[in-house]
């Protein structure tokens, strides 16, 4: 998935196809359908019953990819897009604000393991006071162990 949604709303008048649109999100195609037998889209359809994606839809694609990357379960993001009460669109994102929070925390602290872990000149890096300081709340130690 990349890294950053673009979404240029003037890039077309007319309705995308399913193609164009997974090409624009650097998405696979089933992606889409996907999304739309679980509820998340809804497109209009044209001749052929083939899909024709609006303007609207692409904010909401771009909503999806956006959601998912921040870890948002496929319901949750159907639940917060679905929700015409504001209070109930704000404990969803309320509940992944939390876990996405937990997560960026996780990571940084994996981050500053690294950083230690880069910044050690210990041949043993198992060692290094300053690595092991890192580990220490992983092993519940306070002080040395020796």
């Amino acid at each position: 998935m990349p890294a950053m949604v673009r979404l240029n709303v003037d890039m077309k008048s007319s309705p995308m196809t399913i193609g164009q649109v997974a090409d624009h999100f650097g998405l696979p195609a089933h992606v889409l359908r996907h999304w739309e037998s679980v509820g998340l889209l809804s497109p209009a359809r044209a001749e052929g019953d083939r899909r024709r994606y609006t303007r609207d839809d692409l904010f909401r694609v771009a909503s999806i990819v956006r959601a998912k990357q921040a870890g948002l379960p496929l319901p949750d993001i159907r639940a917060f897009l679905a929700a015409r009460d504001p209070a109930a669109r704000k404990d969803v994102l309320r509940r992944n604000h939390r876990a996405l929070q937990d997560r960026m925390a996780a990571l940084q602290s994996a981050l500053d393991l690294l950083e230690a872990g880069l910044n050690c000149s210990h041949e043993d890096i198992a060692t290094c006071p300053t690595y092991q300081a890192h580990l220490a709340a992983s092993v519940q130690v306070t002080g040395s162990v020796r």
